[in-house]
């Protein structure tokens, strides 16, 4: 009988981290295009790329999550042009 479950996936199947992690990259991508998108678009990006490589079945969330952190990081470098200072504000 086991009582744990067992310590590597089958092959060909994505794990639930890869899933919770496509997820958390969609979601941070979408605050980050409201606050802090220095900090949440990166984590945006490295949480998409890790999910995609390691087989995520939310492909689109993961594809999504990638697109809003490279969009955080470009509302960041327009408003910082736009007032010419290294941060911005409303």
């Amino acid at each position: 009988m086991q009582l744990t479950a067992p310590a590597t996936p089958r092959p060909g199947t994505p794990t639930r981290d890869a899933d919770g992690m496509a997820v958390a990259s969609f979601i941070l991508g979408l605050l980050g295009l409201l606050v802090l998108n220095l900090f949440l678009g990166p984590i945006a990006i490295i949480l998409s790329l890790v999910s995609l490589w390691r087989g995520t079945a939310r492909k689109g969330r993961a594809y999504l999550g990638l697109a809003l952190g490279v969009a955080d990081l470009a509302v960041l470098a327009i408003a910082m042009a736009a007032s010419n200072t290294v941060s911005w504000s409303l």
